[in-house]
């Protein structure tokens, strides 16, 4: 299951902000990911709450989810709580 789940959150790197030129997970976006079986569920957020882009990148990280081999359903939920602050960029993005 654990390589499941790196798998997934590989792809999710694929998941480009194009505002940023980042992908999603070293932008810190990505707040958890599980998988259950074959279903992988994602939380994640954007940079703020009414980005334009929420659904564009909420779909892209749906999208690669189902990618991955082994996944046979994705959920993605966007939330804000917390709130995404620059803190949480992977130091290599930077």
């Amino acid at each position: 299951m654990a390589d499941l789940q790196q798998a997934v959150t590989a792809a999710l790197r694929q998941v480009v902000d194009p505002e940023t030129g980042c992908d999603v997970v070293s932008m810190g976006l990505i707040y958890g990911v599980t998988v259950q079986g074959s279903h992988a569920s994602v939380t994640m957020t954007t940079t703020t709450r009414g980005c334009p882009l929420s659904e564009m990148l909420r779909q892209g990280a749906e999208a690669a989810v189902l990618g991955v081999a082994g996944v046979t359903q994705a959920s993605v939920a966007l939330t804000w709580d917390p709130l995404w602050t620059p803190d949480r960029i992977e130091e290599r993005a930077l």
